[in-house]
């Protein structure tokens, strides 16, 4: 039958890469809108399915296995591109010029050590606040979520540095949503 597959064949492969390629660049293509990004992942895509060629099991198409894989790296390839445009955010808004300068408090090898034990997503809050001192509404709009998520971010982010640190780690209670107290809404 010519949609059987046999884990590890090389033969079966190639056969499945001719078959499901055009089909998983098309799928590519729509979800990322730029033909050589789907060329790309697409390519990424069937280099890791043939590295796990010999793993993969036929309980489930092998096309469909492709497809998950395709897709997963696609959103890779978005979240390592909306990444960069953050990065390019945080360049054009510049550091801030701060009135003590945070880079001797933060190269404490102590600090360092418990800010590196942090998730990704708490350090940045914590370290684009209190390194480069951006509000909340700057670290919302470089990292792309809403400010309160970011006022939970550094909540956390606080209080496990203070447990690693053992000591007082400050994140004034009043600064975790500063825009609460400037924005008054009307009553209906």
């Amino acid at each position: 039958m010519p949609d059987e597959y046999r884990p590890g064949s090389r033969e079966d492969f190639d056969r499945l890469y001719r078959s499901a390629y055009p089909r998983v660049y098309r799928t590519l293509s729509a979800i990322l809108s730029d033909p050589e990004a789907a060329e790309d992942c697409a390519q990424d895509a069937f280099v890791q399915a043939f590295q796990a060629w010999k793993r993969w099991r036929p309980d489930a198409p092998a096309e469909a296995w492709v497809h998950r894989i395709a897709v997963n790296r696609a959103i890779s390839y978005r979240r390592s591109v909306k990444l960069r445009s953050v990065g390019e955010l945080v360049r054009r808004l510049g550091r801030p010029a701060p009135s003590v300068d945070p880079a001797e408090a933060a190269t404490r090898p102590d600090l360092l050590t418990a800010l590196r034990s942090l998730p990704p997503k708490l350090a940045a809050a914590i370290v684009l606040r209190h390194y480069h001192g951006y509000n909340n509404r700057e670290i919302a709009a470089a990292l792309g979520v809403s400010e309160r998520t970011i006022g939970s971010r550094l909540q956390q982010a606080g209080a496990r540095l203070r447990a690693a640190l053992d000591s007082p780690f400050s994140l004034d209670a009043s600064s975790a949503f500063p825009s609460e107290s400037r924005e008054h809404y009307a009553e209906d």
